[in-house]
């Protein structure tokens, strides 16, 4: 899990992932995809806020409600109704739904409790998960996804999971093998 102090919430540190994730997609000819829930579009602003985005952003999926996470998505209802929204499968189905609707190399999905209401005690306020998902070798789609409990107030919430998500697209986006030594870095499970 990552620490306040290890993640970049400052918009600065977030343009400067784009810049290097925009660099990074340009050189492998990938285009990138935005499953957002907690978020609400922030992430794709943020690709979208860098010039010449049109490259490698192809775009985004704002679902915050349950129902767009199925109609736009194909997250399946059931699997929302048994785990919830914010959980593990919600959001690799996210990711993984937007790999395939968006016929792109990578997409990242992300769901939570910014709060400042909506907690439980089995998810409070600040739960995010992340699931980044991307095309293995032989076309293969993979997955990968981490739960992060994030301090602050809404805004902060948000920010730290924006940052988060972009650092995770970032390693996949530059390592040798995506999964392998990205996965690592992030602490993240291996791909299922």
């Amino acid at each position: 899990m990552h620490t306040p102090e290890t993640l970049p919430t400052r918009a600065d540190d977030a343009a400067l992932l784009v810049s290097r994730l925009a660099d990074a997609l340009r050189a492998r000819g990938w285009r990138l995809a935005t499953a957002e829930s907690c978020t609400g579009g922030l992430i794709a602003a943020h690709c979208t806020d860098l010039a010449g985005s049109s490259d490698w952003f192809e775009r985004g999926y704002v679902s915050y409600s349950n129902a767009a996470k199925n109609e736009l998505l194909g997250v399946p209802a059931p699997l929302i109704a048994h785990h919830g929204a914010v959980s593990e499968p919600v959001a690799c189905a996210m990711a993984l739904g937007a790999l395939a609707h968006a016929r792109v190399d990578l997409a990242v999905g992300v769901t939570g409790v910014a709060g400042p209401g909506g907690g439980s005690a089995d998810k409070p306020v600040g739960t995010v998960w992340l699931a980044w998902s991307w095309l293995g070798a032989g076309g293969t789609p993979q997955v990968a996804a981490q739960q992060v409990q994030l301090p602050g107030d809404r805004a902060a919430v948000r920010s730290a999971t924006v940052a988060l998500a972009l650092r995770g697209l970032l390693e996949l986006a530059t390592a040798p093998q995506p999964g392998e030594l990205a996965l690592h870095a992030l602490s993240l499970p291996a791909p299922r």
